[in-house]
């Protein structure tokens, strides 16, 4: 199946993963209906080393990058309960006891820290955190560390739902008066100039 880049608007790792299934132009699409499409959103976030994405899709079947996907996509729904439920307002201790699921895949992390070469700082030597990639499960590691550095980092006032009529992405808004309303202007924004100067015009007549 040909899917259209991700797309990366919400100013969030962890929610532009709850936006891989949205319908950004009349046509819903999920980026992560199959294994191949999670490999791919996984590559875009560059949540996921490319060599590791290569060499765990030559060794593993496509019926387990599938499971995988199936998993992800249960991980989707279940944090996009939690965040609707929760946003708004700024989250509290409370919240604690409903992230066990996100704690049970953070428990399975086989990471460690290592001393690498930086090209991003001149070749320098650099501490670097990695990890084993040994089954297609350690995929959605880097995700829930998305999700758990998104729940202790950011101010859940500014979690914003787009305006846009059928439009179910979710944004932190960061704009200095939190006054973004829309997924991405090109989108929904300007569908919403669009439709009030129709408005304005049917109102003339």
């Amino acid at each position: 199946m040909h899917r259209p880049p991700a797309m990366f608007i919400a100013d969030s790792r962890g929610l532009d993963f709850l936006n891989s299934v949205a319908t950004p132009l009349d046509t819903p699409i999920d980026w992560l209906d199959d294994g191949d499409g999670l490999i791919d959103w996984l590559a875009q976030a560059g949540l996921v080393p490319t060599d590791a994405l290569d060499a765990l899709k030559a060794r593993a079947t496509p019926a387990d990058l599938d499971k995988v996907a199936d998993e992800a996509r249960a991980l989707r729904e279940w944090f996009r309960g939690f965040v609707r439920k929760h946003r708004g307002r700024p989250l509290t201790a409370s919240a604690l006891q409903e992230l066990g699921p996100l704690n049970g895949l953070l428990e399975r992390d086989d990471a460690f820290r290592q001393i690498v070469r930086a090209p991003d700082r001149g070749g320098a030597l650099a501490l670097r955190m990695t990890r084993r990639w040994q089954s297609p499960q350690s995929l959605l590691l880097p995700v829930g560390e998305a999700l758990a550095q998104f729940v202790c980092e950011e101010d859940f006032s500014n979690v914003k739902a787009c305006e846009g009529h059928n439009c179910t992405m979710l944004f932190a808004d960061h704009t200095r008066r939190r006054a973004r309303r829309w997924c991405a202007m090109a989108i929904c924004g300007n569908r919403a100039k669009q439709a009030a100067h129709r408005s304005r015009l049917k109102g003339r007549q």
